[in-house]
């Protein structure tokens, strides 16, 4: 089987890229002297989680509980879920916690906590809760500085049936650095504010197992991760256009693209159309704050030779591009096959059921993706 022969659209992860994506973090890791946890809310894949994790200690994040339950019933036996836990998911993740050696769970909410003590109480169970931190994304946790930052950590640590796990954050606004200078100095307010976080929590005479931090653009940049425990990211493992376009990465390291097929050439506006659209590809707009003229995804020939053009607009199963060059034009015919490449490569996975695992120039696998909350 190959490109030509498969349906459209496909979802297409190419396997030597992103085994190499994967070699490349963990020696990162080794070489920051961190654990590594990927986050595989990116593919929600066993077989890639598995990769990922080879050669490292085997912990992984995932964003929803149907992930906890579908890795945990994998193999995998250290998982942090990485949203706020409320009081509607407290027994699902009861339950997860007794399938597994480790299960923790994240909150920035006293009230939560206490909550959350007293259902692990009557289910005779332990959970290991971390505190969500806030070091300038201002989308979830407590900042360093405030009182919340140092009781609620305490409160966890007094509780009768939980463990705290440590402090943990998400540079999230590391996606909006525009220069190598400024996504370092977002790189080391994240650094510098948890361990500056961890030290005071130490000196108050509670213990902090985990310092943990992460976000692929932070952990491209960072250069030294002292009093850091842990570092957590999923999107290197894919990368996708707005990485590279932000500088975590090339072009050519970005390993999944989406087949469409041609399936309209209108020669008056020098326009195609593809099948892929919304529901194919995301309506993620990328890095348009950086580039203005990303589209909805850069389109490449089936070797992965850009061809310079974008996916100007989407409607759900259709994506249009507009081609300046009427030689690109000309070459491209209905029925022909290009690969789109995505402009958030986890968002578009999440539309598909399963990957086209190629190698080469050849499908030599289809690897299955696990989807709902």
């Amino acid at each position: 089987m190959n490109l030509e022969t498969i349906k459209t659209p496909s979802l297409i992860v190419d396997f030597q890229k992103m085994k190499r994506n994967a070699e490349w973090a963990t020696a990162r890791a080794k070489e920051l002297n961190v654990d590594l946890r990927p986050h595989v809310k990116t593919h929600r894949s066993l077989e890639i989680a598995r990769l990922q994790t080879a050669g490292n200690f085997g912990g992984i994040m995932v964003s929803t509980l149907a992930e906890a339950h579908f890795f945990a019933a994998g193999g995998f036996t250290d998982i942090t879920y990485g949203v706020p836990i409320e009081r509607g998911k407290f027994a699902e993740a009861i339950a997860v916690a007794r399938k597994i050696e480790r299960f923790a769970v994240l909150s920035d909410d006293a009230a939560t906590v206490r909550e959350l003590n007293e259902a692990a109480k009557r289910e005779n169970a332990r959970i290991s809760v971390f505190l969500k931190t806030d070091v300038g994304y201002h989308r979830c946790g407590v900042e360093p500085g405030t009182p919340e930052a140092h009781e609620i950590p305490r409160l966890i640590a007094d509780a009768s049936h939980l463990d705290f796990a440590g402090i943990l954050t998400h540079a999230g606004h590391s996606y909006h650095a525009n220069t190598p200078e400024k996504l370092l100095a977002v790189a080391h307010e994240e650094h510098d504010k948890m361990r500056g976080l961890a030290e005071a929590l130490r000196a108050e005479g509670i213990a902090v197992p985990t310092v943990s931090i992460g976000s692929t653009p932070t952990f491209s940049a960072i250069d030294s991760l002292a009093g850091v425990t842990e570092f957590r990211c999923g999107n290197y493992i894919f990368f996708d256009a707005f990485q590279a376009t932000l500088g975590s990465c090339s072009f050519a390291d970005c390993a999944l693209t989406v087949l469409a097929a041609v399936i309209h050439r209108d020669p008056h506006r020098r326009r195609l159309v593809v099948d892929a659209g919304a529901v194919a590809l995301s309506k993620d707009r990328g890095a348009v704050e950086f580039d203005p003229a990303c589209g909805y995804g850069r389109v490449l020939d089936t070797d992965g030779t850009d061809l310079n053009l974008r996916i100007g607009s989407l409607s759900q199963e259709h994506g249009e591009i507009d081609v300046a060059d009427r030689e690109t034009f000309d070459r491209l015919k209905v029925g022909d096959r290009v690969r789109v490449l995505a402009n958030h490569s986890c968002l578009t996975a999440l539309q598909h059921s399963h990957y086209h695992v190629l190698d080469g120039d050849r499908i030599v696998d289809r690897w299955e993706i696990n989807r709902g909350w």
